[in-house]
């Protein structure tokens, strides 16, 4: 197939771009294009945690249009959005929960810990999880939502409670264990080992990755090589997705506004 470069910008009214959303399998979504015009997808079943990483913003933008996809087919999530405008265009979805306290995104995640040893269960007693509906946790500002976390728990920890936060261990066990119950992370930022560890850190096997520090890249994709050394001014939705560790694509991501995620989301467009 003959080299392309990459458009300056992706979006759902371009030719084809609908047709190919549609044919994709629920478990997948597109991410955007590669330098050959192919669609760059994460599949939850075999990558089931995606985590973003960008400097100079975007990071919404493919939140919310990953989420977008994966509701069109199906799927619940779980919105926090610490933020509180980041996905203002799901919060009044019916598939979607929307927190944007920190004292209710706690207890949202604290409560993944009951949903996760539930499903479980039942693919325990079903033996496989083929029944149980796909639940996508959706991270905004995850690093800062963290640190929020932790002096939250600060204050309202009783004693004879765990110093480390019941909301840091659901989130840790679903990123351990939810993948053979379908639930999935998706993380927009660097989670410090301190909350997750490293192996927590190494769930997230589809790493998207626009423009970061040499030591972000090497976090997170160690055997992928040296970080790409970009030249020129940066280019918005530019992007390099790592797959497997070692795997790296250059994409221009696809860029869903407001109204096309909601269209999408509710099966309008």
């Amino acid at each position: 197939m003959k080299k392309t470069t990459l458009p300056d910008l992706l979006r759902l009214t371009d030719p084809g771009l609908r047709e190919t959303l549609d044919a994709l399998p629920a478990s997948m979504a597109v991410i955007g294009v590669d330098t050959d015009g192919r669609p760059v997808t994460v599949d939850l079943d075999g990558a089931p945690h995606a985590l973003v990483s960008t400097c100079g913003g975007g990071s919404s933008t493919i939140l919310r249009t990953l989420t977008a996809q994966l509701l069109h087919h199906g799927a619940h999530a779980l919105v926090l959005d610490l933020k509180r405008i980041s996905h203002l265009w799901a919060r009044e979805l019916p598939t979607v929960t929307y927190r944007a306290d920190v004292a209710d995104i706690h207890d949202a995640l604290v409560g993944l810990a009951d949903e996760l040893r539930r499903r479980i269960d039942v693919a325990d007693r079903h033996g496989d999880a083929v029944g149980l509906l796909r639940l996508v946790v959706v991270f905004e500002s995850g690093d800062a939502t963290l640190r929020k976390l932790a002096r939250h728990w600060e204050t309202v920890r009783r004693p004879g409670e765990p110093r480390v936060s019941p909301a840091f261990t659901a989130l840790t066990d679903v990123l351990f264990a939810g993948a053979m119950v379908r639930m999935h992370v998706l993380f927009d930022g660097d989670p410090t080992l301190s909350v997750l560890g490293l192996e927590g850190r190494e769930q997230f096997s589809t790493v998207i990755l626009g423009r970061v520090p040499t030591g972000t890249w090497r976090r997170f994709a160690p055997a992928a090589g040296p970080a790409p050394k970009d030249r020129g001014r940066p280019h918005r939705g530019r992007v390099h997705v790592v797959q497997g560790g070692d795997t790296v694509r250059q994409a221009q991501v696809l860029s869903l506004t407001d109204p096309e995620a909601l269209g999408r989301a509710t099966g309008a467009s």
